[in-house]
């Protein structure tokens, strides 16, 4: 278009617009790592805490909780939150409180039914494990509600409430784990730290005014249910080999080699917390770059998984320059063990690092079938490699069966999202659902 002058008219408000839309991803995706570190740091001083206090074997009972939550929440986010954030991200404020009434509420709902079982395995378990598994499942519910709201903050675009939500929860662990350390046992403390979430979940229904509709757990179930039971499988496959590897492996070494994992877990533990909650900001940004500018999905993905790849390996080198007496500091007893392997738990990470990139990319799509492909596979890999590596060579060759299943699984994620994306520029349909 040109003016009476000849002039051709100005394209600024154009770019303007592009680089106002790329200020606001920038500042969702700030959010975003805000968060995760301040999950990270409470996860990471909760972890550090209770290794201190407890020593290597007490430990590993705890981590078998936190890996058996791991696995609970993933079911949790399969059926609820992970289709909030593919089909409600970035939509009217009237269709995300609908939808995040009913997501809360089927999160609720999966934490009350599955800690009802936990609860009366661990009653008929009995000892120290048994406990703990009760504790567990009293305090489940909370722990999931605190985590849809984490969601659904982010499928709104305004990450800095699930921010505020998870200092709220490391406020509250303070005085629990104070508690928790004066009374004693591994159970104490998986009450303290379910309490305190159950503090920020009661602050999350403040935050966004909305509460829980248990009455829609069946009808976003029976609306959702392309996409949630497909996640629920591929999502429980990640963390179900996790806590198959633990088992496994504090089967055929011991119960401390579980502790031991958790131990560079916890060193690791700013990348891995990122890598499981990443979908907070990162499939509601790769779904609005699909909408807006498709063609520029690939790139937002590579950036994403090579830059957390870097960052953890970059971490992973600075662990290794760590002196004992540090170590030792944080960990306690856990620290000698857990430095043997920083070097393939590092590996892995960022192996896992790059293929979350890749990740975020099917779950913007919707592409759930090619997704949960993939990480079935993943899976049977991890699984394959930890145990195998485990009856090779003990805890070390655990670590190293991870690292390669990792890496090679990562090769598997991208190779399925280069076909999405081939398939995408011939028939551009998006994933996207406001009702």
């Amino acid at each position: 278009m040109t003016t009476e002058s000849g002039t051709t008219a100005p394209a600024a408000p154009a770019g303007q617009a592009r680089r106002s839309a790329t200020r606001a991803m920038a500042g969702r995706l700030s959010w975003g790592l805000a968060d995760q570190a301040a999950s990270s740091l409470s996860n990471f001083l909760v972890g550090a805490y209770v290794a201190r206090s407890l020593g290597l074997a007490s430990f590993g009972v705890f981590s078998l909780v936190w890996v058996t939550y791991g696995v609970l929440l993933s079911v949790s986010r399969g059926l609820a939150t992970d289709p909030l954030m593919v089909r409600f991200s970035g939509v009217p404020a009237a269709s995300w409180r609908a939808a995040a009434a009913r997501a809360s509420g089927t999160a609720l709902g999966v934490g009350a039914a599955v800690g009802a079982v936990c609860l009366v395995a661990g009653l008929g378990a009995g000892g120290r494990v048994g406990i703990a598994f009760a504790c567990l499942g009293v305090t489940l519910p909370a722990l999931l509600l605190q985590d849809a709201w984490r969601f659904s903050f982010f499928a709104a675009g305004v990450g800095r409430k699930a921010f505020v939500n998870d200092v709220v929860w490391g406020v509250a662990l303070v005085p629990a784990m104070i508690v928790a350390a004066r009374v004693g046992g591994v159970g104490a403390f998986v009450l303290a730290w379910g309490l305190s979430a159950a503090v920020a979940a009661g602050y999350g229904c403040l935050q966004s005014r909305i509460r829980p509709q248990l009455t829609g757990v069946r009808g976003w179930l029976r609306d959702h249910r392309d996409l949630g039971y497909r996640y629920l499988v591929e999502n429980v496959g990640l963390s179900g080999a996790r806590q198959l590897r633990a088992y496994g492996l504090g089967a055929i070494v011991g119960v401390g080699a579980v502790g031991t994992v958790r131990g560079t877990e916890l060193l690791l533990g700013p990348f891995l917390a990122v890598l499981m909650g990443l979908s907070l900001a990162t499939v509601a940004e790769a779904a609005r770059v699909l909408r807006r500018a498709p063609d520029r999905l690939g790139m937002f993905c590579l950036l994403i998984g090579g830059g957390q790849a870097a960052g953890a390996l970059l971490w992973g080198a600075a662990l290794l320059l760590l002196p004992d007496r540090a170590g030792v500091f944080v960990l306690g007893a856990v620290w000698h063990s857990a430095s043997a392997i920083i070097v393939p738990a590092t590996l892995g990470v960022a192996g896992s690092s790059l293929g979350v990139g890749a990740a975020v990319g099917l779950r913007a799509h919707g592409a759930a079938r090619r997704s949960l492909r993939c990480q079935l596979i993943t899976s049977v890999l991890y699984v394959g490699g930890g145990l195998g590596g485990a009856a090779a060579a003990g805890t070390v060759g655990s670590a190293w069966g991870v690292a390669a299943a990792t890496v090679t699984g990562s090769a598997l994620w991208w190779l399925q999202l280069r076909s999405v994306l081939r398939e995408h520029r011939k028939n551009p349909i998006c994933e996207v659902r406001t009702a």
